[in-house]
């Protein structure tokens, strides 16, 4: 596994208590190696996720905790273990209802990378808020669909979007 690939996190400052993730790795013989553009953004994915979280079992006190994703039938696995590594459970999300917002989140950050060079700021910013909002509704999606699996609070669900979308993000 490759650092761009995996990360550990043992004394996180915004992330306190048991209920989180201190390592986050990607399966490689599931996923793939991206380019570099893209083994790069899942890095830093991986490290905004690590910096500041909130991820818990409902019903089970056993964090902190460690996260693989991967790709299993064409759902995203998240083999979740406990931080010495003994497994705890893995989740099969159907990525079906994130198709869409990765999609439509794909073309409005393209549309932003592109405005940089040569839209006035007014511009940038509307199509920020856009990205934002992109954003956002994934987060949403993504925690309703963990409810009752895996708790994850607000900003860890974006977090993770993040993440998901690197995986799929062409470079």
């Amino acid at each position: 596994m490759s650092g761009a690939a995996e990360a550990k996190n043992e004394g996180s400052p915004g992330a306190k208590g048991n209920d989180r993730l201190v390592a986050v790795s990607l399966d490689e013989d599931s996923i793939g190696r991206g380019n570099l553009d893209q083994e790069h953004e899942r890095a830093i994915a991986i490290f905004d996720i690590l910096e500041e979280n909130h991820f818990a079992i409902p019903g089970r006190d056993g964090g902190p905790y460690a996260l693989r994703l991967g790709l299993v039938e064409n759902k995203l696995s998240f083999a979740i273990a406990t931080q010495a590594g003994e497994p705890v459970i893995t989740h099969l999300l159907s990525l079906t209802p994130f198709r869409r917002v990765i999609r439509d989140y794909e073309m409005i950050c393209e549309s932003y990378f592109n405005a940089i060079r040569t839209a006035s700021p007014t511009q940038i910013e509307a199509i920020d808020m856009g990205r934002r909002g992109v954003h956002n509704e994934a987060a949403e999606t993504l925690k309703a669909r963990l409810e009752g699996k895996i708790d994850v609070d607000y900003d860890t669900a974006r977090r993770l979007f993040t993440l998901v979308f690197a995986l799929h993000w062409k470079g």
